[in-house]
């Protein structure tokens, strides 16, 4: 049997389907039980109260069938009506036609009416649709119809659903219970997956191991784990300063010894290059850092992207910036300002040296940054866009090689920083422009 149906409605967070394993069984045990009581304890204890009265009943019958005369009989009726607590009356010359009367949610009736059918040897009518909560019973006698008002206290037993309402209440108060109890041993699994989360966005949030043994040892191996990348990525960044150091001195005694030199076409030649070899430098060091080194903070996104657009404009090329704010909050997002805005760079750089026109639009909303670059260039295949975020990949076939000068770490290093925030980095067509469109996604 397939139940793949059933997947729709389960609760997805753990809290819901623990308290749902909780509520099932208690469900399903007051309706076991219930349904026990209604149909066992208390049809047996309306059983035995109407047999009693049913007796009352016959006895009664039987003194009007044997006394002389109608006055007598009346005058019989008359004197049980204190001790039976029941309203008796002879109508004489009348007829019983027997049918019963009762609602549908009368839990006791059909019992009732099925006990003083079997122990009244008569043709009889029950109705138990009084307003007065009274039952009506019509006894067929050689002399008319005798009339019992019997209160229904005296036939069922009284206030049957106290039971129920009792064991709801215990099922509420230990359901509460047990939903509070739940609730503390999910916020550690919370917490940790929320460190886990902030981890991968290269925020170092505070985590404390707290909860069950086995939530405790999860906390404690993600702490161990965060340790050793952080220590990993220190040791990285202490290597790549020392190999920065160390390159760059050559580089500046290259640089100086050309200087000195007698100008030349050759000399000229060799200076280009050596400058060449430091821009490459800085690539490569920047995408091997990253942002290992910044913290993340509370900015302003508007004024980051704005800042970033004006180093571009300097250049004398034109950026169209537009920024939309669809929260009703202050605009302020945190993240690590200097890997974004190296990435918006490089984004505007790359639009800017195969396009003539370019654009930018940012989108703050309650739940991401939304940063779309878009130019008019030549644009990249389908079947390149995701190699083209791979470090070291010059996609000459879509690009114009001769305007490029890149390594091919562009795109490679807004992929990383996108990948460090959480986020995303897609390249798609643009169809404001025609060219190619970049979208950066940071979530908040």
């Amino acid at each position: 049997m397939n139940f793949q149906w059933l997947k729709s409605y389960m609760p997805r967070s753990l809290f819901g389907r623990s308290l749902l394993m909780i509520l099932f069984p208690v469900v399903v045990l007051q309706l076991v039980v219930s349904f026990v009581f209604i149909q066992r304890h208390y049809a047996q204890v309306t059983t035995q109260m109407a047999s009693s009265v049913a007796l009352e009943l016959k006895y009664a019958a039987d003194l009007v069938e044997e006394m002389d005369s109608v006055e007598e009989a009346r005058a019989v009726l008359f004197s049980l009506e204190r001790p039976f607590n029941i309203k008796l009356e002879l109508a004489l010359g009348e007829t019983v036609s027997p049918e019963t009367r009762f609602y549908f949610y009368d839990v006791s009736g059909r019992a009732l009416i099925a006990s003083l059918r079997d122990d009244i040897e008569r043709t009889i009518a029950i109705d138990l649709t009084k307003a007065n909560r009274a039952v009506e019973v019509k006894l067929q006698t050689s002399r008319g119809v005798l009339y019992a008002e019997v209160p229904r206290v005296r036939v069922s037993a009284t206030n049957p659903h106290q039971l129920l309402i009792w064991m709801l209440l215990t099922a509420i108060i230990l359901t509460v219970i047990s939903a509070l109890f739940l609730r503390n041993q999910v916020r550690p699994i919370r917490r940790l997956a929320e460190a886990s989360e902030a981890f991968g966005k290269g925020q170092a949030v505070p985590f404390h191991p707290s909860g069950a043994t086995e939530v405790r040892r999860a906390g404690t191996s993600f702490l161990a784990m965060r340790a050793r990348l952080e220590r990993q990525i220190e040791q990285r960044t202490q290597m790549l300063s020392s190999v920065s150091h160390d390159l760059r001195t050559p580089l500046t005694r290259l640089k100086l010894s050309l200087e000195l030199m007698e100008e030349g076409e050759e000399i000229r030649l060799m200076q280009q290059d050596v400058e060449d070899m430091e821009q490459m430098l800085e690539v490569f060091l920047s995408f091997a850092r990253g942002d290992s080194l910044e913290e993340s903070k509370v900015v302003n996104p508007q004024d980051l992207i704005n800042k970033v657009v004006m180093d571009c404009q300097r250049s004398g090329r034109t950026v169209q910036f537009d920024f939309d704010n669809k929260t009703l909050k202050p605009c302020e997002i945190s993240l690590h300002s200097g890997a974004v805005s190296r990435a918006i760079a490089n984004l505007l750089s790359n639009a800017l040296l195969y396009g003539e026109q370019v654009t930018l639009s940012a989108t703050l909303s309650e739940n991401r940054l939304k940063i779309i670059v878009e130019d008019d260039g030549p644009g990249i295949p389908k079947s390149e866009r995701e190699n083209a975020l791979n470090p070291f990949v010059r996609l000459d076939e879509a690009r114009n090689q001769d305007n490029s000068g890149g390594v091919g770490l562009g795109l490679a290093i807004v992929a990383d920083v996108a990948r460090s925030h959480g986020g995303t980095v897609k390249l798609s067509d643009s169809v404001k422009l025609g060219g190619l469109k970049a979208t950066l996604t940071i979530p908040r």
